[in-house]
């Protein structure tokens, strides 16, 4: 017995080390692997560059066929016609003739550069342990060197609001530039806003009287808490030098000067119109995050100016009564409500990639081209409070933007050939093209 014992004890032993040994073996290839696709961060803009002849989409509406844009010092210079006379001296042309130039995507509410491989607990920083957080900072766990965002940046999404989950009230998003060394030099705006998710309203189907009865209970105290703990940080807010620093109503501080904006995650129509309630008592104006139900009630958020930033068209519709296109014509349908809005709070942090195609898609369901470039660009940058900087190509703003061979909005035409961030010129190079090249060699392809 106790060879027996001795042998399994062996066995086990060996066993662990082979697992060990294995997993080594897997972390260093992965990071092997990683390291060869992921490009140097780019320097910073050294001389003027023209990118002449392509058709221009100023993200306003606006199309100049034939036209150049020019940029120097990370800002643009010079929007226009191609035809018109400007100084070439010391400046990189570049003909772009036949292609398309779009100002920078902007992924809204991402947690693009806080999960890396969703699956693996280690790799997620999204969210904090705890019910009311909002003195969490994202931007602080922002790894500027995950390797699913130099993916997104082949697509056209040049900028992100990285934000929290979990909880009732997560923490705090912040705006990052998609190249950078560290967090610090990818943050474009800090701390722009607190982020809550609203209790849905709606009990499950089908529950029975005692089930009805415990969710309804459950409701009621979620309610109860998100009030109490707004009505004590805004009283706290009102006192310059309290006795006690509290962090966490600090981080409120921002709400109720109109410094931080506040995003309320609500996809019911009751909860929706429960959410600006809940805002308009605290004197605030609330920015609508997935709202799925907004085509419901878009007469009140127009009325309330309310801004939504809707989720990815790509889903099925929330009730079985619905139309199966129901998410595709969301967008359109605040369009012609007049409501603000934006395409994009798409949940996995990898999907960002998708963003243009989110917002293309909506294009078959009553959005014109131009319009569902704004929803990704002028319109979230305008949400965001960064339209004087990015959204559209606009003399003075940021030379955020890229170059594409076919249309940005359609997978069968989106080939991104130049980017730009702050006038910056970024390597497209990724995993996945790193593993093309690899393995178009490996079998002599050219």
């Amino acid at each position: 017995m106790t060879n027996s014992n001795q042998m399994n004890h062996l066995t086990t032993s060996r066993c662990a080390a082979i697992r060990f040994a294995a997993t080594i073996l897997v972390v260093c290839s992965t990071l092997r692997l990683t390291a060869q696709s992921i490009p140097t961060p780019a320097p910073a803009q050294s001389k003027p560059m023209f990118l002449v002849g392509g058709t221009v989409h100023v993200g306003n509406g606006t199309v100049i066929e034939n036209g150049v844009v020019g940029f120097s010092g990370g800002k643009l210079t010079l929007v226009g016609k191609a035809d018109a006379a400007f100084d070439r001296t010391g400046a990189d042309v570049v003909e772009v003739k036949g292609k398309h130039i779009y100002p920078g995507f902007i992924a809204s509410n991402t947690t693009l550069g806080l999960v890396e491989v969703e699956a693996v607990r280690s790799t997620n920083d999204d969210e904090e342990v705890g019910s009311i957080n909002p003195h969490v900072r994202s931007l602080i766990a922002y790894n500027a060197e995950s390797v699913i965002i130099p993916t997104v940046r082949f697509n056209g999404v040049l900028l992100a609001m990285v934000a929290p989950r979990g909880g009732l009230v997560s923490g705090r998003s912040s705006i990052m530039e998609l190249d950078a060394w560290n967090w610090e030099d990818a943050t474009m705006k800090a701390d722009v806003g607190i982020h809550v998710n609203f209790p849905t309203l709606t009990r499950q189907p089908g529950a029975q009287d005692a089930d009805r009865k415990t969710q309804d209970e459950a409701i009621a105290k979620q309610l109860a808490a998100l009030y109490q703990f707004f009505r004590e940080a805004q009283a706290y807010a009102k006192t310059a030098t309290p006795r006690e620093v509290n962090a966490r109503f600090e981080a409120m501080r921002g709400l109720f000067d109109g410094s931080k904006k506040l995003f309320i995650r609500a996809d019911h129509a009751k909860s929706i119109l429960a959410a600006v309630n809940f805002a308009k008592e605290f004197a605030l104006t609330p920015v609508i995050v997935g709202g799925t139900d907004s085509w419901l009630v878009a007469d009140v958020l127009k009325a309330n100016n309310v801004p939504v930033m809707l989720d990815g068209a790509h889903a099925l519709p929330a009730r079985w009564s619905d139309d199966i296109e129901q998410p595709y014509k969301t967008p359109a349908m605040l369009q012609k409500a007049g409501v603000l809005y934006s395409i994009g709070s798409i949940p996995k942090a990898w999907q960002q990639r998708n963003l243009g195609f989110q917002a293309g898609t909506a294009t078959a369901h009553g959005l014109s081209k131009e319009e569902a470039l704004s929803a990704i660009t002028l319109n979230t940058a305008t949400i965001l409070g960064i339209a004087s900087r990015v959204g559209t190509l606009e003399t003075g703003k940021d030379a955020t933007l890229f170059v594409s061979d076919g249309d940005a909005l359609d997978m069968r035409g989106n080939i991104v050939e130049h980017a730009f961030i702050r006038g910056k010129k970024l390597q497209l190079v990724n995993k996945q093209k790193f593993l093309y090249e690899q393995y178009k060699a490996k079998y002599g392809q050219k």
